[in-house]
């Protein structure tokens, strides 16, 4: 996670596009086009999908890297195309996706980007990149939607072009308070130690503040570190002798963390764990030990209900029947299942256009833009991305969904430890003041 420090100011129009010069050399090279077809080097126009009728759309995340990798993204994406044309495509019309390794790199960030224009992608799903600095501009530019983000970057919640299907880091933050305020007399939280992510203390504060707890113990510690002793022993002792908690929230390195916190040689102190979704998830409580993994009673926030809920039913046949045992897909990563709600949100915007309508990616920001209602089955409240919909908060302007869940893992499975949703809006104000 980057840049959650910074402050903006919030968008009041959806369509208001953020880098003017380049938008107006678009429209300058597709007018030049129009006006010229045997034009050479035009190219296609952008967003413009196919001429037999298709939805083309793109999904990217990292594969094969040395850092976070997200390869059942684009594995899930392309297993629901096969689903959804089975049955007769979008309306009728074929779904196409192209995928691309972004490589955890801003220079192929963006031209994965810069290649969804050239190849007539009328929206981006789904997706996973840390460098949506890079990767937002080219579809910026064109006015491309990006749809169901994995919430990593401050960019997703503040771009004209993206609609966010969760709360982000922030939201699960500041949810996390609230959860470890019910729980824990003392807490500390370790977190990456840099400027942008010093703000995640202010949003754990805010949610332990709801439950009259006093502020965390903030212990900033190196992403790329090969152990954490040192980080361990200050949030053991900062979280006092007994009924405190350590919550770590340092993305792919916080197995790394609490591999060295079991490590640590008693002292008589009784501290229970937690962090939050993405940070921790059932797969990775499956490869540290399960039930006798450091992660048995911990607490977790999450955006989602846990991976065990029936509302992930018609998720999983879709993998079963679909994903032609293709074992980047698991249906308890995260990410796997962003991109299955990012999918059922194209879906439900292409079907509001009509089946006449031709899908473009001007056509589905207007849709947007009207307020299509798209529902979820429960995974998330209603998604709806109207102005008055959007938290409107300077750091987060384009959030809609502030909702969270509650989770623990118990015999070695994510259960839910409160059920329902519990909205963070206000715990996330308080925070930005």
């Amino acid at each position: 996670m980057t840049g959650y420090g910074r402050r903006l100011s919030p968008l009041r129009f959806p369509f208001r596009l953020s880098s003017a010069p380049l938008w107006k050399t678009a429209v300058a090279l597709a007018s030049a086009c129009l006006l010229t077809p045997l034009t050479t080097g035009c190219g296609a126009l952008p967003g413009v999908g196919d001429a037999d009728g298709a939805v083309t759309v793109m999904t990217w995340a990292p594969a094969d890297t040395s850092a976070t990798n997200m390869p059942g993204m684009p594995a899930m994406a392309q297993a629901y195309a096969r689903w959804v044309n089975s049955r007769g495509g979008l309306g009728g019309r074929e779904l196409r996706v192209l995928t691309c390794n972004e490589g955890n790199d801003p220079a192929r960030a963006a031209d994965c980007a810069r290649r969804a224009v050239d190849e007539g992608a009328v929206a981006v799903v789904g997706s996973y990149s840390r460098n949506s600095r890079a990767a937002l501009p080219p579809l910026e530019a064109a006015g491309i939607p990006y749809i169901g983000g994995y919430g990593v970057t401050d960019d997703e919640f503040s771009s004209p072009v993206s609609y966010p299907v969760n709360g982000g880091q922030s939201a699960l933050l500041a949810g996390n308070g609230i959860q470890l305020a019910g729980v824990c007399e003392r807490v500390s939280l370790v977190r990456p130690d840099s400027v942008s992510d010093s703000v995640l203390s202010a949003l754990l504060n805010s949610g332990l503040a709801e439950g009259d707890r006093r502020t965390a113990a903030d212990i900033p510690a190196a992403v790329d570190a090969g152990e954490y002793t040192e980080a361990a022993l200050a949030s053991r002792s900062r979280a006092g002798t007994s009924g405190g908690c350590v919550t770590a929230a340092l993305g792919e390195r916080t197995a790394h963390f609490f591999d060295s916190f079991r490590r640590l040689p008693p002292d008589g102190r009784r501290v229970r764990v937690a962090s939050v979704l993405g940070s921790v998830d059932q797969p990775l409580i499956d490869r540290t030990g399960g039930a006798r993994g450091p992660f048995e009673g911990a607490y977790v926030t999450g955006w989602y209900p846990e991976s065990g809920d029936p509302r992930w039913g018609r998720m999983r046949d879709v993998i079963r029947a679909h994903a032609f045992d293709d074992d980047r897909i698991d249906p308890a990563d995260t990410g796997v299942q962003t991109t299955w709600i990012a999918y059922t949100v194209l879906s439900q915007a292409v079907a509001s256009l009509g089946e006449d309508a031709p899908v473009t990616s001007e056509a589905l920001l207007a849709a947007f833009t009207r307020g299509v209602r798209v529902d979820t089955g429960g995974l998330t409240p209603e998604l709806r991305w109207r102005y008055q919909d959007m938290l409107g908060e300077p750091d987060f302007p384009r959030m809609v969904n502030r909702q969270v869940t509650f989770q623990v893992v118990r015999d070695g499975r994510l259960v839910a430890q409160r059920k329902g949703f519990v909205d963070v809006a206000g715990t996330m104000r308080k925070a930005s003041l």
